[in-house]
C-alpha cells in the first residue's frame, strides 16, 4: 500500500515538473513572438518616423526660403526708393548747378550792362556833336579819339552797334517813332531813318533803336 501511494506520489511530482517546463517553454515563446512583434513595429515605424523627418525638414526649408524670398523683395523695395530719391537729388542738384552757373555767366558777362546803359547817351552826344562839327575845328580830332577809344573799350565788353537803316521793320530790334510814305514799293515796311541808335550786349538788346518806317 505504502509503495502505491509513494509511486503516485512520484507519478504526480513527475506530471507537476512536466506542466512546469510546458509553461516555462510557453513562456519563451510569448516573449519571443512579443520580442519578434516589437521588432516588426520598430521596424515599420522607422521608415514613418524618418518620412516625417524629412518632411519637417522640407517645411523648414520652405518657411526659410520664403523668409528669405520676402527679405529679399523688401531689400529690392527699399534700394529702389533710395535709388529713386537719389536720383531727384541728383536730378535737383544738377539743375541748380546748371542755373548758378549760367547766372555767373551772365553776372559775368553782364556785370556792367547798367553801367554800360548809362554810357550810352554820352555816346549819342558826342556822335550829334561830331555830326554838327566842321572839318577844320580843331576839336573835331580830338573829340573823335575820344569817342573811338570809348567805343573801343565799351565793345570789349561785349557792345556792339545795331545796323538797322535799309533793314526791314523789326519789333524785336526796333522802336518805329513815326511813319514816312516810302518813296518805293520796295521800301515799304522798311527802316528809312534812324533817330536814336540801338545797341546790343553779348548779343542781347540793350537798348531799341528808334527808326522811322516807310509806309
Amino acid at each position: 500500500m505504502e509503495q502505491e501511494e509513494l509511486k503516485e506520489q512520484e507519478m504526480k511530482e513527475e506530471q507537476e515538473k512536466q506542466d512546469i517546463e510546458q509553461a516555462e517553454h510557453q513562456a519563451d515563446a510569448s516573449e519571443e513572438s512579443k520580442s519578434d512583434e516589437t521588432a516588426e513595429a520598430k521596424e515599420t515605424a522607422e521608415p514613418e518616423t524618418d518620412n516625417g523627418g524629412r518632411r519637417n525638414r522640407k517645411k523648414r526649408a520652405e518657411r526659410h526660403a520664403e523668409e528669405m524670398n520676402r527679405k529679399v523683395e523688401e531689400m529690392g523695395l527699399k534700394l529702389a526708393e533710395m535709388n529713386d530719391k537719389y536720383m531727384r537729388l541728383y536730378s535737383e542738384y544738377e539743375n541748380y548747378r546748371k542755373r548758378t552757373n549760367a547766372e555767373k555767366a551772365g553776372l559775368i558777362l553782364n556785370g556792367g550792362k547798367d553801367v554800360i546803359k548809362l554810357m550810352l547817351p554820352v555816346i549819342d552826344d558826342m556822335e550829334r556833336a561830331l555830326a554838327n562839327m566842321s572839318d577844320d575845328d580843331a576839336a573835331k580830332e580830338g573829340m573823335k579819339l575820344i569817342h573811338k577809344n570809348m567805343m573801343n573799350a565799351l565793345q570789349q565788353k561785349g557792345l556792339k552797334p545795331m545796323e538797322a537803316k535799309g533793314e526791314k521793320f523789326d519789333e524785336n530790334y526796333h522802336e518805329a517813332i513815326t511813319q514816312i510814305p516810302s518813296p518805293t514799293p520796295e521800301s515799304k515796311g522798311m527802316v528809312m531813318d534812324v533817330v536814336k541808335k540801338g545797341y546790343f550786349l553779348n548779343d542781347e538788346v540793350l537798348r531799341f533803336a528808334q527808326v522811322v518806317v516807310g509806309c
